[in-house]
């Protein structure tokens, strides 16, 4: 069976430090208590090969399948970081649902 994945991408936020501090100290901490999550891989992104990202980070929650990923959406502490992950960064983040393929 195939690794299911949520991926997390966020614009650049206005204040680096703010973002920084709630997404580190608070969402993260949040986030990592959801049941089934196997891991989590937090890239900051520095750049791109044409210069300047317009991306500012990025956060793979990883489950052992799909319905393991269904089912801890809909846990308290999965509902409870998806609210979080909209409060404070709502306009600058993208939710993405992937399976990782096996070639």
């Amino acid at each position: 069976m195939a690794k299911a994945k949520v991926i997390a991408l966020y614009k650049q936020p206005e204040d680096k430090e703010k973002f920084d501090d709630h997404y580190f100290n608070v969402h993260s901490p949040l986030t990592a208590k959801i049941p089934g999550l196997r891991e989590m891989k937090v890239t900051k992104i520095v750049g791109s090969p044409m210069g300047k990202s317009e991306y500012y980070l990025q956060c793979e929650m990883i489950y052992d399948d799909m319905e393991s990923l269904q089912k801890a959406m809909q846990t308290d502490e999965g509902k409870a970081s998806g609210k979080d992950a909209f409060q404070f960064a709502g306009d600058i983040i993208t939710l993405m649902i992937g399976e990782e393929v096996d070639e």
